[in-house]
């Protein structure tokens, strides 16, 4: 797989992101639903505290990625949904972090909203990678 970023401006990558990414050469796309801050066993967890919620978001999307033998490096797109933006942008490093470890910069949308699914959740990570 080839990557190639597209970055005709560049203030996003200091927040970790490319504006674009030509993709080549792969033979599988994974589409990742929206991950949250869930148990293994389906419980909400981390009630009104938006930074751990992140970080287990984060890890349960790297599970599904890692299930399908791909790992962060292989993310191509990412969606972010939360339900307060100011509360999740202090906290956004925790994400920043962990794509920078990877050494990938996905296109990234954040989208704030009324609600999501499961009550109390704050954050949902929703991507596409390929490999």
């Amino acid at each position: 797989m080839e990557r190639k970023a597209v970055n005709p401006v560049t203030w996003s990558l200091e927040m970790g992101f490319n504006q674009g990414e030509l993709v080549s050469g792969h033979d599988r796309t994974l589409y990742v639903s929206g991950q949250t801050a869930m148990s293994s066993d389906g419980r909400p967890e981390h009630d009104g505290d938006i930074a751990a919620q992140l970080a287990l978001a984060v890890d349960n999307l790297e599970a599904v990625l890692t299930a399908a033998g791909m790992s962060l490096a292989n993310l191509v797109r990412l969606n972010v949904y939360t339900t307060d933006v100011d509360a999740l942008l202090p906290h956004y490093g925790v994400l920043a972090e962990r794509l920078g470890v990877a050494g990938v910069a996905p296109t990234t949308t954040m989208l704030g909203v009324t609600r999501l699914a499961i009550p109390g959740q704050q954050v949902e990570l929703e991507g596409t990678a390929v490999g």
